[in-house]
């Protein structure tokens, strides 16, 4: 069966779909991610891997959570929640020369606007200090110049530290970070931005708030095409086309009047409901590939729609995105309604399925505490696959393969 029809009869059409639905999910069990993926998803990373945190003075982290407390539910708090699951996690070593991997607490995301935006432009100068305090106090970094350190990095470009891409691009990753490993929102495709074997994870989206607004399972999901969010950028990208590669324009160009799609500039109280009304999710690029979005479609089971290129999914190793979700091109964009409603009924029922698994949201989620198989276990299974290190990345007593004084001259000044 596919959509295929006048809008005159969408009243029926959206009537029909949500009774043909609610009778799956009352009739179906969610379904088992098959295969290794799903094997992945549930692996235990307990026993498999130890990790060193670095003591820290409190001003690379908490005494900056004081002075903002808004960076706990921002996008970017995946590396203060990291850093707490770590302290009290099983994988947790007080020998540093037992440990597998070393993690350096810094909160490089936390410096906030009055509106709530981050500011990237301190974020290089913290963290060059932060690793000038580590190699000069432990001897441990210089070992390997960082290649068995990780850093969660969730910037927008994550150690690129700019939140324009063509700055970004510009500015590369921040040089001493170059041998480590990444764990950051950001990822896509041959991108400067992306070193190879870097771990990208979800944004944070605060769980107790979504669970707060769940609906009962069995209601019915009304609307067909759901997005709320900004189609135009006008104060960071006053021309146009720019922002979101012109992608999110060319939605609100093609489809602010057709009746198949929900969408607007407005964000209302009742999002997440709506969100659990719908069948499909638009998860477009924004400034970045990645948005807290694809984590709320997720969780709601609402078939997330993912507009942009190229890119590098959380987790994408256990999530099997392309049975989960809906994959547009950004050139496609003005194809959509027929994208999606030429797209079979069973096809759709079942990556609702896949969507009600347990483990597949639970993935996406840095809850507190810690739960088997979340966000803060998926990074750590990550890690652990790629133990053992090889014996290369280890360097000869007094070499140096980074250039400590690389990178933009406001950079190497003193934080």
């Amino acid at each position: 069966m596919k959509f295929g029809f006048s809008l005159v009869f969408l009243p029926l059409f959206l009537a029909l779909f949500s009774l043909v639905a609610a009778e799956d999910r009352q009739s179906q069990h969610p379904e088992r991610i098959s295969g290794s993926a799903g094997d992945v998803l549930e692996d235990d990373p307990v026993g498999r891997l130890k990790v060193f945190v670095y003591e820290l003075p409190s001003k690379y982290n908490k005494k900056i959570l004081q002075k903002d407390p808004r960076c706990l539910t921002h996008m970017f708090a995946a590396e203060i929640f990291m850093h707490r699951f770590l302290l009290s996690s099983p994988v947790r070593t007080l020998n540093p020369e037992e440990a597998d991997w070393f993690y350096t607490p810094v909160y490089t995301t936390c410096d906030l606007t009055p509106n709530g935006l981050p500011l990237p432009f301190k974020s290089p100068r913290m963290m060059r200090s932060a690793i000038q305090l580590i190699s000069t106090n432990w001897p441990y970094w210089n070992r390997t110049e960082g290649a068995d350190h990780f850093f969660v990095v969730p910037h927008d470009f994550g150690a690129c530290f700019h939140y324009q891409e063509e700055k970004a691009i510009e500015r590369g990753i921040l040089p001493l970070l170059q041998r480590a490993t990444l764990v950051q929102t950001f990822g896509q495709r041959n991108h400067v931005c992306l070193n190879e074997g870097s771990i990208t994870i979800p944004p944070y989206a605060p769980p107790q708030k979504m669970q707060a607004h769940l609906i009962p399972l069995d209601t019915p999901r009304s609307i067909f095409v759901y997005f709320r969010g900004l189609f135009y950028d006008v104060g960071n990208d006053p021309e146009g086309g720019y922002y979101a590669r012109g992608a999110r324009a060319s939605v609100w160009e093609n489809f602010k009047d057709n009746p198949l799609f929900d969408i607007s500039t407005e964000h209302p109280a009742t999002y997440y409901e709506d969100m659990q009304r719908a069948v499909f999710c638009l998860c477009p690029l924004g400034w970045a590939p990645w948005s807290p979005r694809l984590v709320e479609a997720v969780i709601f089971g609402c078939i997330p729609v993912i507009i942009a290129d190229d890119i590098v999914l959380p987790f994408s190793d256990a999530i099997p995105w392309e049975e989960i979700g809906v994959f547009v091109e950004e050139k496609d964009v003005p194809n959509l309604d027929t994208i999606l409603t030429s797209m079979p009924t069973e096809v759709i029922l079942r990556k609702q399925r896949l969507l009600a698994n347990p483990s597949m949201k639970q993935a996406m989620l840095f809850p507190q505490p810690d739960q088997s198989g979340d966000a803060f276990h998926q990074i750590l299974n990550g890690l652990a696959r790629k133990l053992p290190h090889d014996k290369s990345i280890y360097l000869d007593s007094g070499e140096q393969v980074l250039n400590w004084t690389a990178g933009p001259v406001g950079d190497l000044k003193p934080w």
